[in-house]
């Protein structure tokens, strides 16, 4: 697999607040809700409601929400299959994988799948 640093550093230099309005959008357009979309952030994250506003406001970059996240949920390692043609599983870069890691989780609410799934315990 290609590791290109530049595009990642792109992508970590990215705020959180610049996403997370595609991530409502994308989950709303499809029936899902802003709660649910929280649930998943919190689920992977350890964020409150509070805590997900609180990274908004504050403009942390995906690199900093990431750090300041209260606790990666273990079972984020179960998280299997293709995001942006990648296979997230196989992401060798720690900060890369958990942003696709939630991508994979809002995608997934997205096409309709459960919660209990996509809120896996692995």
């Amino acid at each position: 697999m290609k590791n290109d640093g530049n595009k990642d550093e792109k992508v970590y230099k990215m705020t959180f607040a610049s996403v997370y309005p595609h991530y409502i959008t994308k989950l709303e357009r499809k029936g899902r809700t802003r709660q649910e979309a929280h649930e998943i952030i919190g689920w992977l994250t350890g964020f409150d409601d509070a805590g997900i506003q609180s990274q908004i406001d504050s403009g942390a970059t995906f690199e900093a929400f990431f750090a300041n996240a209260p606790a990666i949920n273990p079972a984020a390692a179960g998280i299997k299959g293709v995001i942006c043609g990648v296979r997230v599983e196989e992401i060798k870069e720690p900060l890369m994988q958990k942003i696709r890691w939630l991508d994979k989780l809002i995608d997934e609410a997205a096409k309709g799948k459960k919660m209990e799934k996509i809120l896996r315990d692995c």
